[in-house]
């Protein structure tokens, strides 16, 4: 009897295994299932739109989009590598302060900045009417100012807010460097700089500029509001302007094809690079004191970054709602703030809930096939917002279509699950953000003994029980980061939710493009700083991590 309850109660959690493994099969094809359509779609006839758009536009879209990905990642390597090479080897006044303030800038998106350096830098804008009224001149004939909607408007404004992404990972990289090679150097004196800093700290560097690279491809709203023809922005044009499906998908796979050569030409250059350290004493490189002349130079490298990315346009937003001028449909800021709350909400709970299974099935069950499948769904934050929205209606147009065929079965009318709602809407953020929250759930459970789950096992809690009391509370820290990142970034996101939202609903992203297109940002100011205080919580969890 004793041998039959046990053999029922292996039964048991066998049966129950298997239905965690299904339930994460299911998810993960639901999850691919845009990126199949897109692979399906782009294979079709677009009409003779394509060699059209070959012979016209194209190699215009793929120009732009080379300059701006070049011009981005300059720029932004040039204000990252500053930064962190100051903050990690340099003690100067206010430097444990500055350290995080250099990641404020991560905090505003590309959009917004833009809509306020064109605010102050047009022609209209206070700078050039303070030039005209103090040199006497009367029109722009009179003379030359950089136009800030053009292409180098664009490097700059983006650079601005994408540098924090390298700095935060060559920060972290160049504290990591032993001392033991920096005494090397000196030893044969040569630059540590350049021969032990920079080559150890290559792989942070490309990590932050392929991050930062990804999202120049992705951006939507500045190049739309410059008038710079991207890649992006030519999918976008051709989709709902041309009402050609197939054509823009099949842009959209050049796009992808730029992020995934970027990141296998870096993997492949340094596959066989390996650097080790054997000292046992403390490895950390000793800061070094600056002069009073130094600290200023030190202060300068780190503040007009800074200033650029953050203190500028959070300024003018906050001198417009300050003037009272941001307070035109209160109903509407407030309506949008809680769409934008509770999608960012229900999307970060729902990719963290999918994360936590599938690194556990995966960690524990020990399935090849379903590792490789979860890594494969963490792919989508490498897809532009329109481009993943193109794969998620035409799958969504697919699942409806077969739903209404099983209703017609049944006699009822269906008018559909998917497309037009708000489900469709949260679906698109889960494709999407996956990869934030299985990085973060995967890296948290790497910290964790492989034989705390054993050890449940062995205390008669099942992997059911295991699953959903024990594992949330040992990576309740990695739950709470990427919960926040994805919350921060649904609230941002603008291409995706523009597309895919309902009629008539709003969230903040939406609401502050509405009004900055119409030439009327102050409207939108007060829905911009909303946007941009709600990513102060990450960037200060983030440091913490950082200094731990």
């Amino acid at each position: 009897m004793v041998v039959n309850r046990k053999i029922k109660q292996l039964i048991n959690r066998t049966e129950k295994s298997s239905i965690w493994s299904i339930s994460v099969l299911v998810v993960c094809l639901l999850i691919l299932g845009p990126f199949f359509s897109m692979l399906i779609v782009a294979t079709d006839d677009s009409g003779g739109l394509w060699p059209h758009l070959m012979q016209t536009v194209f190699p215009r879209y793929v120009f732009n989009t080379l300059i701006l990905m070049f011009g981005v990642g300059a720029v932004s390597l040039f204000f990252g590598l500053s930064s962190a090479w100051v903050i990690s080897r340099y003690n100067f006044p206010g430097d444990r302060y500055i350290e995080w303030i250099l990641l404020l800038p991560a905090t505003v998106p590309s959009y917004i900045i833009a809509y306020t350096y064109t605010d102050l830098l047009e022609y209209a804008g206070p700078i050039q009417g303070f030039l005209r009224k103090t040199f006497g001149w009367d029109s722009a004939n009179d003379y030359w100012f950089p136009e800030i909607r053009s292409m180098g408007g664009a490097i700059l404004v983006m650079s601005a807010v994408l540098f924090p992404y390298i700095y935060l990972m060559v920060r972290t990289a160049f504290r990591l460097t032993p001392v033991s090679l920096h005494e090397v150097a000196s030893i044969h004196n040569r630059n540590s700089y350049f021969v032990v800093d920079l080559p150890l700290a290559r792989p942070a560097i490309v990590a932050g500029l392929a991050l930062v690279l990804m999202e120049v491809i992705s951006d939507f709203g500045t190049v739309e509001y410059f008038a710079v023809e991207t890649l992006t922005l030519g999918i976008f044009n051709v989709w709902l302007g041309m009402n050609n499906l197939t054509a823009a998908v099949q842009i959209a796979g050049v796009a992808f094809i730029f992020i995934v050569s970027l990141l296998y030409i870096e993997k492949t250059a340094r596959s066989k690079q390996r650097f080790y350290d054997v000292t046992q004493r403390g490895n950390e490189v000793p800061k070094r004191s600056s002069s009073f002349f130094g600290g200023g130079i030190c202060l300068l490298i780190c503040f007009l970054p800074v200033f650029l990315g953050f203190l500028l346009p959070v300024g003018i937003l906050l001198s417009f709602v300050l003037e009272g001028l941001a307070i035109a449909e209160f109903e509407l800021l407030i309506s949008s703030t809680i769409n934008s709350v509770v999608l960012a909400s229900v999307a970060a709970f729902l990719v963290m809930f999918f994360s936590i299974t599938m690194v556990l099935v995966v960690t524990y069950k020990k399935h090849p096939f379903l590792k490789v499948l979860t890594e494969i769904c963490s792919t989508g934050y490498a897809f532009p917002g329109v481009v993943l929205a193109i794969g998620v209606v035409s799958f969504s147009g697919v699942v409806d279509s077969f739903l209404q065929h099983i209703f017609d079965g049944f006699g009822l009318n269906f008018a559909g699950f998917l497309i037009g709602g708000l489900v469709l809407l949260i679906f698109a953020y889960v494709v999407r953000f996956q990869a934030i929250g299985y990085g973060a759930i995967n890296s948290g459970i790497k910290r964790l003994s492989p034989n705390l789950m054993n050890a449940s096992f062995l205390l008669g809690r099942g992997f059911s029980g295991s699953m959903i009391f024990l594992a949330p509370r040992l990576l309740r820290n990695s739950l709470l980061a990427g919960g926040m990142l994805i919350f921060v970034d649904v609230m941002k996101e603008l291409p995706m939710t523009l597309i895919l939202r309902p009629f008539n609903f709003e969230t903040l992203a939406t609401y502050v493009y509405q009004f900055a297109k119409n030439e009327l940002l102050e409207e939108a100011a007060l829905a911009a700083l909303i946007i941009i205080l709600a990513g102060l919580g990450p960037v200060i969890l983030m440091n913490k991590s950082q200094k731990k």
